[in-house]
């Protein structure tokens, strides 16, 4: 099958459905215009911070567009590229939208604060459980992406030393120059073409600069250098650092998505990949519910959740706002997820075998190609795609860690902070809080990011479940339409604990056979269950709560 008409039906259906059963969602929820946002009554000019529709837009786009889109779609391919395209277009429309736009929707209506009103505490340690396993994941990536050494031969440098070091470079450039966008802004408060020209201005100037200055470090010291750059992103201003790098990136995803789309439509290659391999796969396992862990971000991801209600809540200027950020970002993120299976599916060998690399390899390389057929050099190119690939781990680590960080402080946080115990106190300082965050998260890199992405996308998965639950409760006690949130509920509990207990078990067989090393199966063991103990207490905390209350019982 052609590869562009794969991409223009699933164009057609997320269009569609953001128009059609997005904005149905928003006149059934409520959205009211005229209602004081958090970011208005709370401004603070730190986390609360009352911004441009596109500009939330922007950084929730560039928030959740992580490696999961790009990682989970190739991988699941090994099913066949049908399954994986029913479940991206399906999941993003009924599942990932939904959630993420609720769990916004919810946090706006709850004055900034996280989702999970019910048994909050509870809900609070496992998203800042979650935080870490997000933390070590992607950063153990965004270091690999970077690293100018061959893994094989230590020491030695890697044929793609030099197109990493740029990426590298230009990475550190972007946030440099985000930080001069930021205060620009403040001063003279840039709008529409002017600010759009001025952040183009910053992306070139970093790509120039980084292209002809590489840096070539190992993997651990772009591990230092990306914990040192997440901490300031977790504990500076929004305005200063994380809002402008996240509009700089937008335009820098746009052009890739449309160098990707620009690509399929001249080369219209085949969908070389096959259509469908069966229930059971040898190295994957079977098709429920691997399927729906391993896809991940491009249909749903519990993640998104953590950025509605964590960041883009509390800078929401409008609810107006609401639908484009929360459903909108989403379904944008499963057309991502739809050209990244494209682009593999033409890389792939006419008798079906997969292209050899990682999926970000294969996406890289792939768009790489069609933008040299439009004349761009090799270098130039290769460059441009590291960057982007690199830049969707990125922007979401830099998310995750000031949500890990705010989750912390939320758990220690009470009413009366003036006159609270100076533990207390000290637990909720936010570069306290930060420190610990992302000292946990530093340990568990050293597990390796191969063996933690099976964990994240169990967990990852079994929070959006809850989040689904808990947006069940929010609704029904406000009076408003909750029943079209039952089947997805119902679904994804069934493949996260499914998933979960899965994992568990080859865990503990891996222990059993004395092949476990406590470092990497030991750490995942004790996080598996942990999640899997919170989950149940969440799901029944909120159950009570979903058949106890009647409609109306709080304020709308």
């Amino acid at each position: 099958m052609n590869t562009l008409v794969i991409v223009l039906i699933a164009a057609v259906v997320l269009f569609a459905a953001y128009v059609l059963y997005g904005r149905w969602l928003a006149n059934k929820w409520g959205i009211d215009p005229k209602a004081e946002t958090p970011a208005v009554k709370f401004n603070d000019g730190k986390d609360y911070v009352p911004t441009n529709g596109w500009t939330v837009f922007s950084h929730q786009f560039s928030s959740i567009a992580g490696a999961g889109p790009v990682t989970g779609a190739i991988q699941a391919a090994a099913f066949g590229w049908l399954p994986v395209l029913l479940w991206v277009l399906i999941g993003g429309v009924f599942f990932g939208a939904v959630t993420d736009f609720g769990a916004l929707y919810v946090s706006v209506k709850n004055q900034g604060k996280y989702i999970g009103k019910f048994g909050r505490k509870i809900f609070l340690l496992f998203c800042w459980l979650f935080t870490l396993i997000v933390t070590a994941a992607f950063a153990d990536m965004v270091a690999g992406t970077f690293n100018a050494y061959s893994v094989e031969q230590p020491g030695t440098l890697a044929p793609a030393a030099a197109t990493n070091g740029a990426a590298g470079m230009v990475s550190i450039m972007f946030m440099v120059f985000a930080v001069i966008f930021g205060l620009v802004q403040k001063k003279f408060n840039l709008s529409g073409w002017k600010e759009a020209v001025f952040g183009i201005v910053c992306i070139v100037l970093s790509f120039v600069i980084g292209m002809n200055c590489p840096l070539e470090f190992s993997k651990d010291t772009w591990s230092y250098i990306t914990f040192v750059y997440i901490f300031f992103a977790a504990v500076l201003p929004m305005w200063l650092l994380k809002q402008p790098r996240d509009y700089m990136t937008t335009f820098m995803f746009i052009g890739m998505i449309a160098g990707a789309v620009v690509g399929l439509f001249v080369a219209h290659p085949s969908m070389n990949l096959p259509v469908y391999t069966g229930f059971n796969n040898e190295t994957l396992g079977t098709m429920f519910p691997i399927l729906f862990v391993t896809v991940a971000c491009g249909a749903v991801s519990g993640f998104h959740s953590l950025v509605s209600s964590g960041t883009s809540s509390k800078t929401i200027a409008n609810e107006k706002d609401m639908q484009k950020v929360g459903y909108g970002a989403m379904v944008l993120e499963s057309l991502l997820a739809v050209l990244a299976l494209c682009v593999a599916g033409a890389a792939a060998s006419a008798d079906g075998t997969a292209a050899v690399g990682t999926p970000f390899a294969i996406f890289s390389s792939g768009v790489a190609g069609f933008l040299e057929m439009f004349g761009i050099p090799v270098y130039g190119a290769q460059c441009f795609m590291t960057m982007c690939v690199s830049a969707l781990a990125l922007t979401s680590l830099d998310s995750v860690a000031r949500i890990g960080r705010m989750s912390f402080q939320e758990l220690f946080t009470v009413d009366d902070m003036e006159h609270a115990a100076g533990w207390r106190k000290l637990l909720c300082n936010k570069y306290f809080s930060t420190i610990v965050t992302l000292l946990c998260g530093y340990i568990l890199t050293q597990i390796g990011y191969a063996n933690i992405w099976p964990l994240f996308g169990s967990a990852n998965q079994m929070l959006s479940a809850l989040v689904l639950i808990t947006l069940c409760v929010f609704l029904k006690v406000t009076g408003r339409e909750n029943r079209t949130l039952f089947p997805p509920l119902i679904i994804m509990l069934c493949v996260t604990f499914t998933a979960l207990v899965e994992r568990v078990i080859a865990l503990v067989k891996a222990y059993g056979a004395g092949t476990a090393v406590f470092l990497v199966e030991g750490l995942q063991l004790i996080i598996a269950i942990l999640l899997m103990v919170l989950g149940v207490i969440i799901v029944i905390s909120c159950g009570k709560e979903l058949f106890r209350k009647k409609a109306g019982q709080e304020t709308k």
